[in-house]
């Protein structure tokens, strides 16, 4: 790519901060924007796994992500009815140079609280919760910095996670 300056910890925070930002106000079609054409989106069951040996919570390439947005956005989605409120909250940022002179490799912890407004009587509405874990993301210089992988690993990953319909 040529003379890319390394990402700082301050950028990538201010990027991150914009990520949250977009995903709690449902801006999902600009939040999509912050990934390359080849991005990928992680919540693996086993952290270490293959995702295309082992099943995951989720593993959306491009194409799926924008049939996930799509659907959230523009299609009657009783599993988002009424929509989730969030709030990401995002800590402990650490900032590497990636393989690559283009790339920047970040992790940060994440904690995600989430509410469906609604009847109590409806299974998991009015009550909040929270997801926990931590992030780990390859960002690429392409005007800019953008998602070429996020990976969300919840601390919760291996016990029942209801209506995990939202994006983390």
């Amino acid at each position: 790519m040529g003379n890319v300056a390394p990402l700082t910890r301050q950028e990538a925070e201010d990027f991150l901060y914009e990520e949250a930002r977009l995903l709690d106000e449902r801006l999902f079609e600009a939040w999509l924007h912050l990934f390359t054409a080849d991005g990928l989106y992680w919540i693996p069951i086993v952290e270490d796994a293959d995702p295309t040996m082992q099943t995951s919570i989720l593993y959306d390439d491009s194409a799926l992500l924008q049939m996930r947005v799509h659907h959230l956005l523009h299609e009657r989605n009783f599993a988002q009815s009424p929509p989730s409120r969030t709030l990401h909250q995002i800590s402990n940022v650490q900032v590497w140079r990636g393989e690559h002179e283009d790339e920047a490799l970040v992790r940060c912890n994440v904690v995600v609280h989430e509410i469906r407004v609604g009847d109590h009587l409806q299974l998991g509405l009015g009550q909040q919760r929270a997801l926990a874990g931590k992030c780990e993301y390859c960002l690429r210089y392409q005007d800019g910095w953008r998602i070429a992988g996020k990976k969300v690993v919840l601390i919760n990953r291996h016990m029942p996670i209801v209506n995990l319909s939202f994006l983390i």
